[in-house]
């Protein structure tokens, strides 16, 4: 557990083709069901000071207490995760911890030293901020904001993990406004 802000909570991979991706993790690994969205709708989306229109597709699925996220890249909008892949990387790019108090986490955060690099949101209550990786070397941190529809949504994700009979390996979003 991080003496700052609790457990990790999701591991982030960037990935060249994201249904390969989610047929290796689901059959090969047996992880799944997951739940996937071709377009995330981020808005005010930042990096390093700029706002963009990243087009990313992701798919997300619970092994226990742990989030996979799987991210593919659709465009070629600055981001954390195309620096990462210009680096000739795939794979594992962020480690991520969930937070109700989004705030006071990010406060904590930067007094800690860390600099956020790239943030955004997907719905009520779901901001991200991505830091730079000069105080977390190779990979980056995110603290995500987990409380309203997206922490029902990532509730739902670790339920239907649960469990899980390898059935029904790819499923849609929830729509966020109904949950």
């Amino acid at each position: 557990m991080s003496r700052l802000i609790g457990p990790i909570r999701q591991l982030g991979f960037v990935v060249p083709d994201i249904e390969a991706a989610m047929k290796h993790w689901s059959e090969v690994m047996g992880i799944g069901p997951f739940f996937y969205n071709p377009r995330v709708p981020i808005e005010d989306y930042v990096f390093e000071g700029t706002s963009y229109e990243p087009h990313n597709s992701v798919a997300l699925a619970n092994s226990g207490y742990i989030q996979v996220e799987l991210i593919q890249c659709r465009n070629a909008v600055p981001s954390c995760y195309k620096e990462f892949t210009d680096a000739g990387n795939w794979g594992l790019q962020h480690t991520a911890y969930w937070t109700e108090n989004y705030d006071r986490d990010l406060a904590s955060m930067e007094t800690e030293g860390f600099r956020v690099k790239m943030s955004g949101k997907v719905g009520e209550n779901g901001r991200f901020a991505y830091f730079d990786r000069e105080t977390h070397p190779g990979t980056c941190v995110e603290l995500s904001e987990v409380k309203g529809p997206k922490g029902r949504m990532f509730d739902l994700i670790r339920a239907a993990s649960e469990g899980w009979d390898g059935q029904d390996r790819i499923r849609p979003f929830p729509d966020l406004s109904k949950i």
